[in-house]
């Protein structure tokens, strides 16, 4: 419960005041009137006695009166007593109510509960109550304070005025009169006469019996006689005289000479005398016009109360809070039809102040001096404790002998006694009220009425103990006689009694105050006196700090017969939840919703907006999403109807953006409402757009494009795929495309990239690079994509959706940027203006639906058409509920959704990546720039589109197409410096002229419409290759990047050409993604934008043609046996063909029609096998093997420049392909740059010991010399032919694969092998000793070619002669470059078991040891001489050969096992 600012004891104790009486005379009247008050009002700031005041009990006791009020109210007879509050007393309870608001811009209290802090608006103490081991002290702390918690002034003026207006009762005399105040100007001609009519008057208005109003305590009223004198007009003298006489009439201690109106209005007017009336006036003035209005408000009182404030309510219909808040206060509203709205019309709030008669508030008491004030308080002072105080002493010492006289005759003080008074009948019964106990009167005179006087008199002096006595003893009797309205009233003082003796002797009884309540509100239907009974009691519970036992009193107070009441009580029980001892902070916010209902019922709008305010402090973010969105609508709505409809605005916002989990039906009414009211909002500011809060828009999600969207193919031609808002960003690609676009600057800019190379972005999103401000141009467009989100279950509408934006114009810098330079478009899309297109063209979206809880993009188009610099701001758009379209709407309510239509717009507000770079960065969350919606536009440029022709998607491996590109300059503005750049660049060749035969094209190459260049050339058996010399600088391009060959190396504005373009399939199957770059340039130079790239992706499908794998070994003939092959032995070249074809492509056989080779030192020279006029057919797994003989090139005479490539051509049909023209040489040359890209083991350098001594030599000679003995580097291309079914049709389709054959020995394969899985690897801390370094025996093995000659059979007669010697020729060739030594040993028996099954029984003769030096590529032979004892075959390759350098120390012994055996038969003759 809230605190007060009053103690417990001085609110009960003022709670209950002797009541005086005023009745004056006209002319009294006219003297006080010159102050603008009434006698009663001019006592009452004087009213509360600042000195004690004393009484004796009736046993001689003297008892102190401190602080005594009493209370001075002018005589209004009226003819009925109510029991219940009249129309205007409830009008001015509301009125008191409404008056009182919490103050703006206070203090602000917080108090912490729990988790929860609470904020109250008024001036309090700040109390944290943080409930940790410590909560004891912190709440001792708190409760012993005087202002612990929020306080409520608007519920005290309530009960304040609430407890002074209660009606008088029969059953008690508390507000009855106790004396009258006559009250006569000392002007009047006889004022003794005028004592006398008034003295009548009064007792006339008491005894006559024909007034119910007022009531009096004691049949002999005290009449107390003022005599008042007019110091600025009256002759003092004989006011003295009269007041004299008056003395000797009535006594001294019952007259009074009251001098006032001392200072003249015109003298002293710049003094300034305080106002102490003003505080009392208003409250006044409600009180005293009730009774005039009472006959005349002839209305339910309920209905009043609900229409309290006229000055805030048109009208009953008007004010009533919508249905829904009616039914239930968390039931939320659901409007019946789109169109159709509660009527929320805002309200003036401005409350009606009751200006006083005669003047302005401040002129109050204007002929009062200071004085004067004092004399006023000097005559209450010697009223009360002259007049009053005597006079209830007196009475109480009557009424106690009149009750001890009796007390003896009865078992009570007064039980039996009703003899005597009439109380031995059953108390008298109202003849119309039904039979209940609560309609029992008893006389005036009874007993038990005379002891509850008793009592209450006790009460009024604060005689305590005694009232209580008395209270109790009436209550006994009261509920024997079952007169329970007596009962209660007893029950209710006994208890304030109790709690407000001093020293407490025994405890407070609440359960008394529960009887009284019960019987008040249930058995007597008098709620009056209920609620001040709860009232009350809440107060002194809470003293007792007892909240739980106060707010469950206060909720049963609550009734649907007065929400005024119900709504503070409501209030009150809240704060009493907040202030136990574990505050129950949920049941704070629960019912502080219900007295804002309560509240809004009752009228007082701003006490219930105050309330659900509060109480959403407690529900706001918790999860409690149903609660909130109540809580934000009511917000809304009250906000709306006094007048503060951005409040109301922003309530709305919350409901329409938090994930809210209302049904659709609630969220239309929601969006309705919140449209209705941002209409009304907005409706006199039509100067600058309002923020929306719906759709919701992700930012970061903004994508931008720059240029024109691609166009789709058009008929046969397939455009570039570039870039578009339909591709997703992939960060991978996009390192890809800046790899590829930088190789092409460098290629521009002679191999260097320039510093400051920014890779281009045409799409720009939350994952690129924004940091700097994007480069547009000028006349193309500039594509926004917005992600628009519908929170809500209903759809909406948005129409006339756009973009907004700024411009500078180049040229003015942004520190000079005014207001007139930056151009917007603001002003031209909220007054629906002609657009700025000569700047900007904005295009508009008319329409734009949004399904419920739907995302969905919206591209928004500008052009710009002038240079400068471009800030897209946000959108523009109309918000609309879109209609569900079940009825037609008619005219009337088509009006009615127009209302409903919004014009706003949303900031596009893009947060940049966090940065993280520094120290300071990591510390604090900071974000960087993010300038994606700040475009350049810059002048013109070049534009080219792109299209392929008869692009295929499917390949096999190895196959050779023909295509066409064009391209096309579709800008204003020349193109050149055209190049591409690729992924794959050996996928595909623009060919080169130069190397380009004119030689005339064979007629089935014609039919075909073969790619490759091709003659007729019959095949003759025997014959030899054909050979072309060609420089590679004529096929390769440096780093991959080509240059397209257009005519004249420019494309004007408007012009296309178009390029043969030949693919060769991947050598991989599998599907291949294929990426080319084009890059051009403007003719016209300095623009910002350098260059412009264009994207194209394909994706090409590979199926397994051909598998070729070759070796090459020495020939083991003699070198001199041909002419041809003099100076050195060939070498003989294996190719091995499969067919690896699945079938797939339907391919039925493939023909090996042309090998070519291309070599710098070494050419394909004849074919050996096949050795038919025949090319080679493969059905599919089948496998050929040719053999072809390899010679070196023959010597080249340019010596200082490159060396050329020989290519040799070995057809196997009909027609030569010339294998060194496009585009067969082109794909050998691209085939070749990406062999060399990969890396190239480093040789192994591990060798085992030779029998003889072992040095270590520098490995890297050796390895040269060895690498240059063996290398081959003989480049095979396998030209096929593949015969393909396709639709009943038959398609030849021709390919080439690539075969380099390195090193002698050595198998290659046109497969690229695939790489195996690594094997796991334990890791090893500790590093090893690196291993000994071991000469490379397998390769210094080859150093020394050896051959031996000798007759296949020989004949000897070994019966004449026993020993057949043979002479061999052993023919040694120096296959290094460098001198070797040699040495020959012929004393080895083999021990292979090749040679132990043929007979050896020879041995060689002669010298059997030779030590030899062969010059680089010697060829040397040396007779030797083998003899034989018998008959037989025999394997003459057994001698060991050992070679070593001659500058270095090791031999190695040269390996025989590769050579086949020398068998020579020996014939006996």
């Amino acid at each position: 419960m809230a605190q007060c600012v009053q103690s417990v004891q001085e609110f009960v104790q003022d709670s209950f005041v002797p009541m005086v009486a005023v009745l004056c005379s006209e002319e009294a009247e006219r003297v006080t009137r010159k102050n603008n008050l009434s006698f009663a009002e001019l006592l009452r700031p004087f009213c509360r006695l600042t000195s004690e005041g004393h009484i004796r009990d009736p046993n001689n006791q003297v008892q102190v009166v401190k602080n005594l009020r009493i209370c001075v109210n002018n005589v209004v007879t009226n003819l009925n007593s109510p029991s219940t509050f009249s129309p205007a007393q409830r009008r001015m309870l509301n009125e008191v109510v409404l008056s009182c608001q919490p103050q703006e811009g206070g203090a602000t209290n917080v108090i912490t509960a729990g988790d929860y802090d609470l904020n109250f608006s008024d001036h309090s103490l700040k109390a944290s109550l943080p409930w940790y081991s410590a909560w004891r002290e912190t709440l001792s702390e708190v409760s012993t304070s005087q202002h612990y918690t929020a306080t409520t002034p608007w519920f005290e003026a309530y009960r304040e005025n609430f407890l002074q207006s209660m009606p008088a009762s029969e059953h008690e005399f508390l507000n009855h009169y106790l004396a009258c105040l006559l009250v006569v100007s000392s002007t009047e001609a006889v004022p003794v006469e005028q004592f006398l009519k008034l003295s009548q008057e009064q007792h006339r208005v008491q005894h006559s019996g024909d007034y119910t109003n007022p009531k009096w305590f004691i049949p002999n009223t005290l009449k107390y006689y003022v005599l008042l004198h007019d110091m600025s007009e009256g002759d003092e003298q004989r006011a003295d005289s009269v007041y004299e006489d008056m003395k000797q009439r009535y006594g001294h201690q019952g007259c009074y000479l009251l001098k006032m109106n001392s200072r003249t209005i015109s003298a002293e007017e710049d003094e300034q005398i305080p106002d102490p009336w003003s505080q009392y006036l208003h409250r006044n003035n409600l009180q005293n016009q009730d009774v005039l209005e009472d006959g005349a408000a002839a209305v339910n009182s309920a209905a009043v109360e609900n229409n309290m404030n006229a000055a805030e309510v048109d009208s009953p219909e008007k004010d009533r809070a919508p249905s829904s808040l009616e039914s239930h206060p968390l039931q939320l509203d659901t409007a019946s039809s789109p169109g159709s709205l509660p009527p929320l019309s805002p309200a003036n709030t401005e409350l009606k102040k009751a200006a006083p008669e005669g003047g302005a508030a401040g002129s109050h008491g204007t002929c009062l001096t200071l004085n004067d004030h004092g004399h006023i308080r000097q005559f209450i002072q010697e009223f009360t404790f002259r007049g009053l105080l005597p006079h209830i002493e007196k009475n109480i010492r009557q009424l106690n002998d009149q009750l001890v006289s009796r007390k003896g005759l009865s078992r009570s003080l007064f039980t039996a006694t009703k003899k005597w008074f009439g109380g031995g009948k059953a108390p008298e019964k109202s003849i119309s009220e039904p039979k209940s106990t609560c309609g029992l009167l008893y006389p005036p005179e009874a007993p038990e009425l005379q002891i509850r006087k008793m009592a209450d008199l006790c009460f009024l002096v604060q005689h305590y103990e005694l009232a209580y006595s008395c209270y109790h003893t009436a209550k006994k009797d009261f509920l024997s006689d079952q007169a329970m309205l007596y009962a209660a009233g007893a029950l209710e003082m006994a208890a304030v009694s109790a709690f407000l003796q001093a020293g407490a002797p025994r405890p407070y009884p609440a359960h008394y105050m529960d009887t009284a309540i019960q019987t008040y509100r249930d058995v007597c239907k008098n709620m009056v006196l209920a609620e001040r009974c709860a009232l009350l009691s809440a107060e002194i519970l809470k003293s007792q700090v007892k909240y739980s036992e106060a707010a469950t009193l206060l909720i049963k107070m609550t009734s649907e017969d007065s929400d005024l009441r119900s709504a503070l009580l409501l209030e009150q029980a809240a704060h009493c939840f907040i202030n136990m001892r574990n505050p129950m902070v949920r049941k704070f916010a629960f019912h502080m919703i219900l007295a804002g209902h309560r509240f809004s019922k009752a009228g007082q709008r701003r006490h219930a907006l105050r309330c659900y305010c509060q109480a959403m402090q407690v529900y706001k973010e918790r999860g409690w999403s149903l609660a909130e969105d109540h809580i934000n609508f009511t917000i809304g709505r009250q906000s709306f109807t006094l007048s503060q409809p951005e409040n109301a605005v922003t309530a709305f916002r919350q409901i329409l953006t938090n994930d809210s989990r209302q049904t659709a039906t609630q969220q239309g009414a929601f969006l309705r409402e919140y449209l209705y009211v941002y209409k009304s909002v907005i409706g006199g500011q039509e100067d600058s757009l309002p923020q929306l809060p719906l759709p919701c828009i992700h930012s970061s999600a903004t994508r931008v494009y720059f240029g024109h969207e691609r166009r789709l193919a058009e008929g046969e031609k397939q455009a570039a795929t570039h870039v578009s808002l339909d591709q997703e960003y992939d960060q991978d690609q996009a390192s890809m495309w800046g790899h590829l676009e930088e190789q092409l600057v460098a290629s521009a800019n002679r191999g260097v990239v320039p510093g400051n190379f920014q890779p281009s972005q045409c799409c720009l999103n939350s994952q690129t690079d924004n940091l700097r401000c994007p480069l547009a141009v000028a006349e193309e467009p500039i594509v926004v994509e917005v992600s628009f989100r519908n929170p809500l279950k209903v759809p909406l509408a948005l129409s006339n959706l756009s973009l907004l934006w700024s411009f500078t114009a180049e040229g003015t810098s942004p520190s000079e940027e005014n207001a007139e330079e930056a151009i917007t478009n603001e002003e031209t899309l909220t007054q629906g203006m002609k657009q700025k297109d000569d700047i900007v063209t904005t295009e508009i979206i008319l329409e734009f639906h949004l399904g419920p809880e739907e995302s969905k993009l919206a591209r928004l188009r500008l052009l710009p058409h002038r240079i400068g610099q471009l800030n897209i701001v946000g959108v523009v758009y109309n918000l609309a509920a879109a209609s569900s379209g079940e009825t037609a709407p008619s005219t009337e309510g088509q009006q009615t959704l127009d209302l409903m239509v919004v014009r706003g717009r949303q900031d596009l507000k893009i947060q940049g990546p966090r940065l993280n770079q520094t120290k300071e960065d990591k510390m604090v969350i900071r974000h960087g720039l993010d300038r994606r919606l700040d475009p350049i536009i810059t002048p013109p440029m070049p534009l080219m589109e792109v299209f392929f022709l008869q692009f295929p998607t499917a390949l096999l491996c190895g196959e050779i197409r023909k295509a066409y590109v064009e391209f096309c300059n579709v800008s204003g503005v020349a193109l050149s410096g055209l190049r591409v750049a690729s992924t794959h660049p050996d996928f595909f060749t623009f060919g080169s002229q130069t190397t380009t035969p004119l030689t005339p094209v064979s007629p089935t190459s014609a039919e075909n419409c073969s790619a490759y260049k091709t003659l007729a050339t019959p095949r003759q058996p025997g014959s030899v290759a054909t050979e072309v010399l060609v420089s590679a600088g004529d096929f390769s391009q440096p780093s991959g990047v080509m240059d397209i060959p257009i005519e004249g190396s420019t494309l004007q504005p408007g012009e296309s050409t178009q390029l043969p373009l030949w693919l060769r399939g991947p050598d991989q199957e599998g599907v291949h993604e294929i990426n080319f770059l084009f890059y051009y340039e403007s003719t016209e130079k300095g623009n910002k934008i350098s260059h412009r790239v264009l994207r194209h992706s394909v994706f090409i499908c590979a199926s397994r043609s051909l598998s070729v794998k070759a070796s090459a070994c020495r020939s083991s003939g003699p070198p001199h046996h041909s002419l041809e092959d003099q100076g050195s032995g060939g070498t003989l070249v294996f190719i091995d063909v499969e067919n690896i074809n699945t079938s797939e492509a339907g391919v039925r056989e493939f023909h090996i029609i042309q090998v070519s080779s291309s070599s710098q030192h070494w050419r394909l020279h004849k074919c050996i096998n096949p050795a038919k006029d025949k090319d080679c057919k493969l059905t599919s797994r089948e496998r050929a093997k040719l053999c072809f003989r390899a010679t070196p090139c023959k010597p080249q005479a340019t010596s200082n420049a490159v060396r050329k490539y020989t290519f040799a051509d070995l057809n196997l049909g009909n027609e030569r392909i010339i294998s060194s023209s496009t585009p067969c040489g082109d794909f050998f040359f691209r085939g070749c740059r990406s062999a060399e890209v990969q890396p190239v083991e480093a040789p192994t350098s591990r060798t085992t010991a030779s029998s003889r001594s072992q040095v270590c030599v520098p490995t890297e000679d050796i390895g040269n010399i060895v690498k240059k003995c063996n290398e081959l580097d003989l480049n095979i291309i396998v030209i096929w032919k593949a015969y393909v079914v396709e639709d009943n049709k038959q398609l030849i389709l021709e390919g080439q694969l690539h075969v380099a054959l390195q090193t002698i020995g050595k198998e290659a394969t046109s497969l690229t092998p695939k790489e195996e899985t690594q094997e796991m690897v334990l890791l090893k801390f500790k590093s090893e000793a690196p291993p000994p370094v071991i000469l490379p025996a397998a390769e210094l093995s080859q150093l020394i070619k050896t051959n031996l000659h000798y007759p296949e059979t020989y004949t000897h007669p070994f019966v004449q002669e026993s020993l057949c010697v043979v002479p061999v020729t052993l023919t040694l060739s120096n296959c290094s470059l460098a001198r070797v030594e040699v040495i020959i040993d012929l004393r080895h028996k083999s021990a292979s078991p090749e040679s132990v099954e043929v007979h050896s029984s020879f041995t060689w003769v002669g010298q059997t040891q030779h030590h030899l030096q062969l010059r680089p590529q010697e060829v040397l032979c040396l007779t030797l001489q083998a003899c034989f004892l018998q008959p037989g075959v025999y394997n003459l390759n057994t001698p060991r050969v050992f070679a070593k350098l001659t500058d270095q120390g090791a031999m190695c012994e040269t390996s025989q096992q590769t050579a086949s055996p020398a068998l020579i038969i020996i014939n006996s003759a």
